[in-house]
């Protein structure tokens, strides 16, 4: 057995074992460190709106296995009987603090607990829900061979995507046909080459991007 073939599986689960080692890290530490902020997160959204503090909906995770991914509420009650597909400030069932939390990215926030119980990564494709993960192909469904994560190469491309969609006259059809196909290059590519080094320049681009769009 040559080096490079003994080293090759030995890498990538040394490399899996790490990064998820510091998906426990950071989402315990950011947990602990925000708890007072979101608990007035979920106490000001249960307050101004009905439907609870939290949303929650099923999402494909890695190997194709479901979980509930939790958000923020931003969306009125029984929202999603009218589509998959939300369009940011143009869209009448965001509530007015949703669109904030939207904007702001803060809405996602919660998911730090699904990455500290394993159904997330930091780092990773974005979940998608399961009428979409039923158009991948073969090579598109390579994206589940990994835990998706909160932030990632594609998420990060299209972090306007909601305003992309405001634009469109057919937003499903751009999101099947143009947005998802896109950003699913992204994610491959991702999977092939990610390590450690390129997980941290992600979430600081993330964070960058973020306060960016805070500030506008």
């Amino acid at each position: 057995m040559s080096h490079r073939t003994f080293g090759g599986p030995l890498l990538r689960i040394f490399t899996l074992r790490l990064k998820r080692a510091f998906d426990i890290l950071f989402s315990a530490t950011l947990l602990v460190l925000l708890a007072p902020g979101l608990v007035l997160l979920a106490f000001v959204v249960a307050v101004t709106s009905s439907g609870g503090a939290f949303f929650r909906q099923v999402r494909v995770g890695r190997n194709g296995r479901m979980f509930q991914l939790i958000k923020f509420r931003s969306m009125r009650p029984g929202a999603e009987a009218a589509g998959q597909i939300t369009i940011g400030g143009a869209d009448p069932r965001i509530t007015s603090l949703g669109r904030f939390l939207r904007r702001s990215k803060l809405d996602e926030l919660p998911q730090l607990w699904n990455v500290l119980i394993g159904d997330m990564s930091i780092v990773g494709p974005r979940p998608e829900v399961p009428y979409y993960v039923a158009l991948y192909s073969p090579e598109q469904r390579r994206v589940l061979s990994v835990r998706p994560g909160l932030t990632g190469p594609a998420s990060l491309h299209y972090i306007d995507e909601n305003e992309l969609l405001a634009r469109s006259d057919d937003p499903e059809r751009l999101y099947r046909d143009e947005i998802l196909p896109a950003k699913l290059v992204r994610d491959l590519a991702y999977v092939d080459h990610h390590d450690l080094g390129v997980d941290l320049r992600i979430i600081g681009t993330t964070i960058g991007r973020v306060f960016l769009r805070r500030a506008k």
